[in-house]
């Protein structure tokens, strides 16, 4: 087993190191060269202001990543069915077929495969306890999946990995310490000095809290540039082998079913360097509203076996469709002047753009349509990715302002600026709301 203090950790270990004593030389040759003037405020206000952004925080890069393993959504029961020796359970076999035709999903990238099981036979065993090997695997295969995913943000932002001045992470799927956004750092070849956040067990909505956070952090860090990632990986963690009560084994055959595996990645920075870096969305304002009663829709906790989950998707369309609108016009009617309930909704995102919205599955996204009056061009992004993806819980919303993005530079219009809305759904039932401002490559303000 490739445990926590594997050779190729300690190998990455070695790096960090080596990184720091980079990290620590900058900072004498800085410190040396530093004028003596530099940053002298008369008083704790002037301080505040010299360190602080004049603009909005701004989407600057977007990247995406899965694993290799591809699974059409019509040969998956068999094909689960079979790596998991499972082909004797008929009835159970038959109910996620079922259940994957309901799912309006195309495909699914997965890091479970044979040969997974081939090297820890003792996944499929009903006995044996298996969070730690689950973990360790998860622990071995993020870093490299996360990286990938930033290197692409980081090329369509245009600078240097080098110039990342924050790193803030998103999980579900994994937990130990350190925790692997330190392999992350090193793998990207981030400095020592890199700041560094992990945000643990927010599901679905685990991106959405994190580009909440990083356009503060933006915000108020002069210069910050900011790297937000997410991935999560439940083909891994699912106690396939367990033998679970009749409620329980219903959750795992309609996670089964819809989750896909991924990672997602964003660069995020206010008063973009003009001719350097072209902003995508300024992020206006971000908000976050949790539903009260409503705490066990979906829930997950960590057992012996991997990740045991509860999911109500009946409970969570109807709780999408009673409260969307109401979260929606307390999160942008004050600041920003828009929305009311019984208004257009269509007209954000007039021209050709798609809202941004988790599609947590096809039932929540019907109820959030119907609920706003949506047309059905308005949520095309996100049943795309919930097509070609599945849910992959928290770096999906990524995938959406990926979609979003790409569709947007393939139907240019040349001066239009629109409003838009970025929604994620996860454990609570928290809804998170971020006003988007569509930039077309300008900003309102440039830093020189």
């Amino acid at each position: 087993m490739d445990g926590p203090f594997s050779h190729r950790q300690r190998r990455h270990a070695a790096m960090q190191s080596a990184s720091l004593a980079r990290g620590n030389s900058r900072l004498h040759t800085a410190a040396a060269t530093c004028p003596s003037t530099a940053l002298r405020p008369r008083n704790l206000s002037e301080f505040r202001q010299q360190w602080r952004n004049g603009g909005p925080a701004c989407v600057l890069g977007v990247g995406t990543a899965n694993p290799g393993n591809c699974i059409q959504q019509d040969d998956y029961t068999d094909w689960y069915f079979r790596i998991t020796k499972s082909d004797h359970l008929t009835h159970t076999k038959a109910i996620m077929k079922k259940m994957c035709e309901k799912m309006k999903v195309k495909k699914r990238y997965l890091q479970v495969n044979e040969e997974l099981f081939h090297e820890h036979p003792e996944f499929l065993d009903p006995a044996a306890p298996t969070l730690p090997g689950k973990l360790a695997v998860v622990a071995n295969v993020m870093p490299g999946l996360v990286a990938a995913a930033a290197e692409k943000a980081i090329a369509e932002w245009g600078r240097l990995a080098g110039d990342i001045t924050h790193l803030v992470f998103a999980t579900s799927t994994s937990a130990q310490l350190p925790h692997i956004d330190l392999r992350i750092a090193s793998l990207l070849g981030l400095n020592a000095t890199v700041q560094r956040t992990a945000i643990c067990f927010h599901g679905c909505s685990g991106s959405s809290a994190g580009l909440r956070i990083v356009k503060d952090i933006a915000e108020n860090n002069r210069g910050a540039r900011v790297l937000v990632a997410c991935a999560d990986m439940w083909s891994v963690m699912d106690g396939y082998a367990a033998v679970p009560d009749a409620a329980q084994e219903r959750y795992g055959i309609i996670g089964r079913a819809l989750f896909g595996d991924g990672a997602g990645a964003v660069v995020v920075g206010a008063d973009p360097r003009a001719g350097v870096e072209r902003p995508i969305f300024e992020m206006v304002s971000a908000s976050q509203a949790t539903l009260p009663g409503s705490d066990r829709a979906v829930a997950a906790e960590l057992t012996k076996d991997g990740m045991e989950y509860r999911l109500e998707f009946g409970e969570l369309a109807a709780q999408v469709g009673g409260n969307i609108e109401r979260c929606l016009v307390d999160a942008v009617s004050p600041p920003l002047g828009i929305g009311g309930v019984g208004w257009n909704w269509n007209s954000l995102f007039w021209g050709r753009h798609c809202w941004v919205v988790h599609p947590g599955g096809p039932a929540i996204m019907d109820s959030f349509k119907e609920a706003l009056g949506l047309e059905p061009a308005k949520l095309a992004a996100s049943r795309r990715v919930l097509s070609e993806y599945g849910n992959m819980t928290g770096p999906t919303t990524i995938f959406v302002l990926d979609e979003v993005t790409r569709r947007g530079q393939r139907n240019h219009e040349e001066g239009s600026c629109e409003w838009g809305l970025m929604v994620g759904f996860g454990p609570g039932f928290t809804i998170e709301v971020m006003a988007l401002h569509a930039c077309n490559g300008k900003s309102v303000r440039h830093q020189d």
